[in-house]
């Protein structure tokens, strides 16, 4: 049976910086379809950031964003009844929507402090390569690491 084929989505940018990657990191952040509500978080976020920082929000995201991103994860593949983890690479794509959802994730998890605070520390803590974002990329990295000895099965296809 052959695979659905997937469409290539095409996202908006957001409405102040015209940029894809924040409106799409507004489309994560977003809860029950209240885009207004993660848009003013997002944003009361970055005003946050430019306070505490006296740098530019963009860059601060950016870097966060790229400190983030894993480059090595492991993906289960069955090979002659058993079940191994795999290190395989990280698609660009795939980099943006884990980074992502780490960060998100990480500022969601702290709880007692407005949302835009919680997500301006998380983006700051990761543009330093610091904060839970940064710590599940390294543990995504170690699993990694601790599985290459399996690393030769991620050529093979099954053929059945």
């Amino acid at each position: 049976m052959r695979k659905k084929r997937v469409y290539k989505k095409y996202h908006k940018p957001d409405h102040i910086y015209s940029r894809v990657d924040l409106g799409r990191f507004i489309n994560y952040l977003m809860e029950e379809g209240k885009k207004t509500v993660a848009e003013k978080v997002f944003y009361a976020a970055f005003d946050e950031i430019k306070k505490e920082t006296h740098q530019d929000p963009l860059a601060v995201f950016e870097k966060a964003l790229t400190n983030a991103s894993p480059l090595l994860e492991v993906v289960s593949r069955r090979v002659g009844g058993a079940n191994y983890q795999v290190p395989q690479e990280v698609t660009p794509e795939r980099r943006f929507i884990l980074a992502t959802r780490w960060i998100i994730a990480a500022a969601k998890s702290k709880k007692g402090i407005p949302m835009a605070k919680r997500l301006a520390g998380e983006l700051i803590a990761a543009s330093k390569n610091e904060g839970a974002a940064i710590k599940k990329k390294q543990d995504t990295h170690r699993m990694a690491e601790a599985n290459r000895a399996f690393a030769h099965f991620a050529a093979r296809t099954t053929n059945r």
